[in-house]
């Protein structure tokens, strides 16, 4: 069974939350405490998480008294491949694709070595099609509108 680690979940549900306090003023930010109480996920884990979206580029620390985190882009520009791949890893199913040596005692006599590569790729290309947004939904991500007097 093909299943992403819970670490991988919650980093989706934290740049979801983060998407959604995006529509506050600008420059605004969220801490890692703010997050986790809005979310219901432990602080320690969600500072894990920002710190590893931090690493990947996803998240942007912002240092200071009035310090957290925001998105560095929207969340339709988050393909969920980039979040799985900063989380887990590199998607495979198999340890013995993409040129990877060792783990397998039957890699010297492996009638399918190298062919589980079209799988892989075609997975990644899914993966790489579902947007953040996508998940988290148009509520999540839509920009409040403003009423305009006349």
């Amino acid at each position: 069974m093909l299943r992403l680690s819970k670490l991988t979940d919650y980093a989706v549900v934290v740049m979801a939350r983060l998407a959604r306090d995006g529509a506050l003023p600008e420059g605004q930010v969220q801490t890692a405490p703010g997050l986790a109480q809005a979310t219901g996920i432990a602080e320690p884990t969600v500072a894990k998480v920002l710190k590893i979206l931090g690493q990947a580029g996803l998240v942007e620390g912002v240092r200071g008294a009035r310090g957290g985190y925001r998105l560095t882009r929207p969340l339709s520009a988050v393909p969920l491949s980039a979040v799985i791949v900063a989380i887990d890893g590199p998607i495979a199913l198999t340890a013995c694709v993409d040129g990877g040596q060792g783990g397998c005692e039957a890699q010297g006599i492996c009638a399918v070595r190298g062919r589980w590569d079209p799988v892989n790729d075609a997975i990644r290309r899914a993966l790489s099609g579902i947007t953040l947004a996508d998940l988290a939904g148009p509520s999540c991500c839509a920009v409040p509108t403003m009423l305009v007097a006349e």
